[in-house]
């Protein structure tokens, strides 16, 4: 993990690199699953434009996130209070830095502090295991949303006190 990954809440003069990090990844990072079908590519695509994103923004029921390398943006990520990551993007480059780990990290923190106590998302078969190493479970079996297959997959939440709770009375016996 690198020393200092930055993450922000967006602003509506973030929308432009949300929607351009957001279509390099899933050009680039996430060719395995679509083949670089063009009909994928774009219905993918589709709903990470400017003119999509920037209504987000202005909705507080939604929590977008801008990850900075160096002062550099390099991942997004968006959730809703209802639980669901709608998108964790990461710059190819930038892959396996930690980026990716402190936008689920962030969103998990927005999420815990609204009450919410279970988190949702979609996976794709290439990003499964790195959701499982932060703790996600498999919620079915894997489907299909426009030509890629998906894993739908869940986390609780618990508050860190009372995780911490949890653990000191199971420590007590």
């Amino acid at each position: 993990m690198d020393t200092f990954i930055e993450i922000c809440t967006a602003t509506p003069s973030d929308a432009g690199i949300i929607s351009r990090i957001a279509e390099r990844s899933i050009r680039v990072g996430c060719a395995a699953e679509h083949r670089n079908d063009p009909g994928i590519v774009a219905a993918w695509v589709r709903n990470n434009t400017f003119a999509h994103i920037h209504p987000w923004l202005a909705n507080p029921r939604l929590r977008l996130t801008v990850a900075r390398l160096q002062g550099r943006p390099v991942g997004v990520a968006m959730a809703s209070v209802s639980g669901r990551i709608a998108f964790c993007y990461v710059q190819p480059e930038s892959f396996r830095r930690g980026v990716g780990e402190a936008l689920v990290r962030d969103i998990e923190a927005w999420l815990r502090g609204r009450g919410v106590t279970r988190v949702r998302l979609n996976s794709t078969r290439t990003s499964r295991a790195f959701y499982r190493r932060l703790g996600f479970e498999q919620s079915s079996d894997a489907f299909a949303i426009g030509g890629v297959k998906a894993i739908a997959m869940h986390k609780p939440l618990i508050a860190p006190t009372a995780k911490v709770l949890a653990e000191s009375k199971s420590l007590r016996g």
